[in-house]
């Protein structure tokens, strides 16, 4: 069976921690043990919302006075999709 099991970037990044990597990937790798077991006899996807990611990045970039405007939305969600294979988030 196909499961498809969708992490929120809350799922990641609870309200009131810091937006910090290693706390990030502490969730990840909270997330993928109790994924496993699934993944053990259906083939599991997951997929990602990157909200509070995206959206630190975005304050970032409005509050940064040597650019001349914020970078667009689609542009941070970019960045951070590369962001996610070097916190283990890869499709391998």
């Amino acid at each position: 069976m196909r499961i498809v099991a969708a992490l929120g970037g809350n799922a990641l990044l609870r309200r009131g921690e810091k937006p910090d990597a290693v706390i990030q990937i502490e969730h990840v790798q909270a997330a993928a043990r109790a994924l496993a077991p699934l993944a053990a006899h259906h083939e599991l996807l997951i997929c990602h919302g990157n909200g509070p990611q995206v959206g630190m990045l975005s304050l970032e970039s409005e509050n940064d006075p040597s650019l001349t405007r914020p970078y667009p939305l689609d542009a941070l969600g970019s960045v951070f999709k590369r962001i996610l294979p070097r916190v283990g988030m890869t499709r391998d």
